[in-house]
């Protein structure tokens, strides 16, 4: 279980590292989106199948970070109304943790909490949402995580779509739009650390 956990938020360190897929679309606002914004009507997604935590947790490429949820008590938030945009670290990012890392983490459930919400954005931000804000930030976007802390979204050299964590460390998007009843999930290939 301790196993799954440190997994778990290994890979939502990851996946914030990996945001780099958003830019493959088309690279065209750069504007801040406000949390009040929603998912436009043209989604790829049309149903949702249940909140944030039951799309997860029937996913198996998120299955350690439903696990790090679990474990750092963040279910009933992530179940709330929201609605929610969650940079979910996917199983290949949560491999990438040190053991001794993700051992700390699974025995620290306040710090594992503080990192899991660093991948959560008030408010839902669709793949659309986000290249809207990318164009009018003119290439930059800033999101504010329910904690209050800044996410930085922009497009890398290679056009993909990369979030940049508070020490400077990058992940890249690798999937979009996976809609649930109150947010949106988006995929990551890495880790994001608060400061």
């Amino acid at each position: 279980m301790k196993k799954s956990v440190l997994i778990a938020v290994a890979s939502l360190f990851i996946g914030a590292l990996s945001n780099n897929a958003i830019a493959q679309t088309q690279q065209q606002d750069t504007t801040k989106h406000d949390t009040a914004a929603q998912a436009s009507p043209a989604s790829p997604a049309a149903a949702a199948s249940g909140d944030l935590v039951s799309v997860l947790s029937t996913s198996t490429d998120f299955a350690p970070l439903a696990l790090a949820i679990k474990s750092a008590d963040l279910e009933a938030t992530l179940k709330g109304p929201g609605p929610y945009t969650l940079f979910a670290p996917n199983d290949v990012a949560f491999s990438k943790v040190p053991k001794p890392t993700m051992d700390e983490l699974t025995k620290d459930h306040a710090k594992l909490a503080k990192i899991l919400k660093y991948h959560v954005v008030a408010g839902k931000y669709t793949k659309a949402d986000i290249i809207k804000a990318l164009s009018a930030g003119k290439g930059k976007a800033v999101l504010k995580t329910i904690d209050g802390d800044s996410l930085t979204l922009s497009v890398n050299d290679k056009s993909n779509l990369q979030i940049t964590d508070a020490k400077g460390n990058a992940a890249l998007v690798i999937s979009f739009d996976t809609m649930a009843s109150n947010g949106v999930v988006h995929g990551l290939n890495g880790l994001l650390m608060p400061q």
